[in-house]
């Protein structure tokens, strides 16, 4: 096993989370708590039972300790998801457990990761916080958020260890290309043949309307790995359940014993609750797609009538756009003005300064408000614009 696949050692403690025995003396815990007794009271420890179907089915939901690399079936799951295999898939506690273990395994103090800019600042934080010496690709509004290749192969050295992208980009929804990314593989496997390319998916079922949602990028090379959650697309990020995704069995094995050794396992409950998300998963992904659609055509239409205020990058899969303020209508001063006027219309957008872009860029979501009160956020949004072009006294 090489170097950076040996960071969790392995104890066959971990056999506790697998098929228990008849006479299970090894365990240090009581009689698990059933969910029927925990919300109606009664017998805590019934006759075992698993969950049936319907909310009541719920009640004979063991609350136990789960299997370290997830619920079967909800592998099973995700991996048909993505056209994988469910030996492939482990389950987290959400999309950052993923991201963090994974930077955690592959990146020792001084390895080299890549990754782009602007990006959530958390998963820029779980790269430097493993001591991974990070490499940023800017990518710029101007640009419309594309890949500079040329650039990111000039990041590339024998010391890269993981490059970490995701599609759709989180603030912008500007998704890679898969040919892009077959020559970024190409790139690794002449520079750092050993490096893995993580692809954060998170956002890649999340298009608009009847339009396909993209391939997985598992399906381009076994170099990568896959890492998305129940949170943007399935709109259950209170069930904390996300999952990474490898064909290779050396960096499975450690992420099973990475999980095992920071969180044992995921809540059965929520684990469960996944496997209702994942049964419905056409109905649920489908509607929230024409929400998002509609969504979108409003933001747009927005942007257009504000013109001579904002210009916008248009996003390909997400809930999110970036928008910038115009530079002859917006000086610093007038940026500023604008973020301080929202406390006052009771609305919110995100800073380009979260993400490491500039204050002028703002991410703005279109997908969580129902219809009317989008429209109403836009017009408040729309006063801001209006507020802060007005001269300081």
């Amino acid at each position: 096993m090489s170097r950076t696949l040996n960071r969790f050692p392995r104890n066959d403690i971990m056999s506790l989370t697998a098929g228990a025995p008849r006479y299970d003396l090894a365990e240090s815990i009581g009689p698990d708590l059933r969910l029927r007794a925990l919300l109606h009271g009664g017998d805590a420890t019934p006759a075992p039972e698993g969950p049936g179907e319907g909310l009541e089915g719920l009640g004979g939901l063991a609350l136990s300790y789960g299997t370290t690399a997830g619920d079967p079936a909800l592998r099973r799951a995700i991996a048909a998801a993505h056209g994988a295999a469910a030996d492939d898939v482990v389950v987290t506690v959400g999309g950052m457990h993923a991201l963090f273990l994974l930077a955690f395994i592959l990146c020792r103090p001084g390895d080299e990761a890549v990754t782009t800019s602007p990006l959530f600042p958390n998963a820029m934080n779980a790269l430097t916080a493993v001591g991974a010496d990070v490499k940023t690709l800017p990518v710029s509004f101007d640009d419309g958020y594309r890949l500079d290749l040329a650039a990111l192969r000039s990041l590339l050295s024998p010391r890269t260890k993981l490059v970490c992208l995701a599609t759709p980009q989180n603030p912008s929804g500007v998704a890679i290309p898969p040919g892009t990314v077959q020559r970024i593989l190409t790139m690794m496997a002449a520079i750092c043949p050993e490096a893995y390319l993580l692809a954060d998916e998170t956002y890649r079922q999340a298009v608009y309307g009847d339009e396909e949602a993209a391939p997985s990028m598992l399906s381009l090379s076994p170099r990568v790995v896959s890492c998305a959650s129940l949170s943007k697309c399935h709109g259950a990020p209170g069930l904390r359940l996300g999952w990474a995704i490898t064909r290779d069995p050396a960096l499975r094995e450690q992420l099973i014993l990475g999980k095992f050794n920071t969180v044992i396992a995921c809540s059965r409950a929520d684990e469960a609750l996944a496997l209702r998300v994942f049964k419905r998963e056409a109905e649920i992904v489908g509607e929230r797609r024409r929400r998002l659609s509609e969504g979108l055509a409003r933001t747009a239409e927005w942007v257009q009538a504000n013109g001579d205020l904002l210009d916008w990058v248009c996003p390909d899969a997400g809930a999110l756009c970036c928008l910038r303020l115009k530079p002859a209508a917006f000086d610093d001063a007038a940026v500023a003005r604008f973020y301080d006027a929202m406390a006052r219309h009771d609305v919110r957008v995100a800073n380009g300064t979260w993400f490491g872009d500039e204050a002028r860029v703002f991410r703005l979501g279109f997908g969580l408000l129902e219809m009317d009160d989008l429209d109403e956020g836009l017009r408040a949004l729309s006063a801001c614009l209006a507020l802060a072009q007005k001269k300081a006294a």
